[in-house]
């Protein structure tokens, strides 16, 4: 599974012991959301920080065997609800790690200090822009995939 949902995290059975003992970061320099459209297809949005630095993105890791006996290792990223500025292209959005949250979220905590990692990033240090359709294609990785597009 890709993304976890912060609101159900606790619950979920395939997550609830990850996030008690297997946290992690997810470093990245932005993301990609797609904006639904009534009248066409829909539009891809890249979000960076302002400041354009790399961030971190809470995360989970697991390690497992798949049915050959094979070791498999996974991390995904947990999400929450999207600030007013995300909120326009997609409900959800990674829960973006202030700096100084990094090293906190990786050592022991209670459940309840845990979840008050897990909220949306303040809008106001953020940007998004339009971007080619080239980002929907896996098999390319090529510096247009970040450039904006229409603005």
């Amino acid at each position: 599974m890709i993304n976890a949902r912060a609101e159900t995290i606790t619950q979920k059975p395939s997550f609830r012991s990850a996030y008690a003992n297997r946290r992690c970061l997810i470093l990245a320099d932005g993301y990609y959301e797609w904006k639904k459209s009534t009248k066409g297809p829909s539009t891809p949005y890249r979000f960076t920080l302002k400041s354009h630095k790399p961030f971190a993105f809470a995360g989970l890791w697991e390690s497992w065997r798949d049915p050959e006996g094979v070791l498999v290792k996974s991390c995904t990223i947990i999400t929450c609800a999207a600030n007013q500025m995300a909120a326009p292209i997609h409900d959800r959005m990674p829960v973006i790690l202030p700096r100084e949250k990094y090293w906190p979220w990786l050592e022991q905590k209670d459940k309840v200090e845990l979840n008050s990692f897990l909220v949306s990033f303040p809008e106001e240090l953020m940007v998004a822009f339009p971007v080619g359709r080239l980002v929907g294609n896996v098999q390319i990785d090529d510096p247009e995939c970040i450039l904006p597009v229409g603005v």
